[in-house]
């Protein structure tokens, strides 16, 4: 059996076609902005010197006690180092934050409080946070159980006791990035607040270190109201440009606060 379709039938299906399609869309994409998923943590630029969107939102993040950024109405940044072990730059990123006097934080793994202790005794010294970026640094969202997501963070919380006589502050960095809804609300449960970052570039190989130049212009124009900054503390880079970072955004009116001073 045939059936003859005029024009107007034609263009009233593709219509409800098109419909569909942007309600299903519109659906993936609001799951995406409102829910974590398993993955890396993301980010997406719209404008140089505003605020990105991360895959999560920042009140989904709220609801476990994590964030990406700070609060967006003032010029009040947190500058964060990860550091999964030395690479000999660390005591002149530390000079120059206390020339500074900015604090910052570190989040370290088990082999950095194994292979540098008095380094990691100068950071509390000096008034920086040291945080947790779990003890062998595996992909977290991988472990599913609590206990195993539990032993990453006690036995890095164990190694700082033993170098420093102190408690580890209770803030989490997960290692890449890579996280799930369960790892947020593991890491809530045990007390701790996720930071994630809302600017970071590419600064961690070795063998492929920026130049003065590149490093500037990546991170410079896309400095926001409350960024959370995330660098390297491996890099050599990093290490030769913080002065003129430091004193170039304490010019444009930026201030820098310690990651406590994070509403979360």
């Amino acid at each position: 059996m045939f059936y003859t379709i005029n024009r107007r039938t034609l263009n009233g299906i593709a219509l409800c076609l098109v419909l569909a399609l942007l309600i299903t869309v519109g659906g993936v994409w609001g799951s995406r902005h409102s829910v974590a998923t398993n993955g890396n943590w993301g980010l997406s630029f719209q404008k140089e010197g505003q605020t990105p969107t991360g895959n999560a939102t920042p009140d989904f993040l709220k609801t476990y006690g994590a964030c990406f950024v700070g609060d967006t109405t003032q010029k009040v940044l947190y500058l964060t180092f990860d550091a999964g072990y030395e690479n000999g730059y660390t005591a002149s990123i530390l000079d120059t934050l206390k020339k500074h006097q900015v604090p910052a934080a570190f989040f370290l793994v088990g082999n950095y409080l194994d292979t540098a202790p008095e380094l990691v005794c100068r950071m509390v010294e000096e008034g920086h946070l040291v945080g947790n970026h779990t003890n062998r640094h595996p992909d977290m969202s991988a472990i599913a159980d609590i206990h195993s997501f539990q032993k990453e963070l006690t036995d890095l919380e164990t190694k700082f006791k033993t170098v420093t006589g102190k408690d580890l502050p209770k803030f989490y960095r997960p290692p890449q990035g890579k996280y799930s809804e369960e790892n947020l609300k593991h890491a809530h449960e045990l007390g701790y607040k996720t930071v994630f970052w809302s600017l970071a570039y590419v600064d961690w190989y070795n063998d492929r270190q920026p130049t003065r130049e590149q490093a500037l212009s990546k991170l410079l124009p896309r400095v926001h109201n409350g960024a959370v900054i995330l660098l390297h503390s491996t890099s050599k880079t990093n290490a030769e440009v913080l002065d003129e970072l430091l004193t170039k955004l304490k010019a444009e009116g930026y201030t820098f606060a310690p990651l406590t001073a994070l509403n979360v």
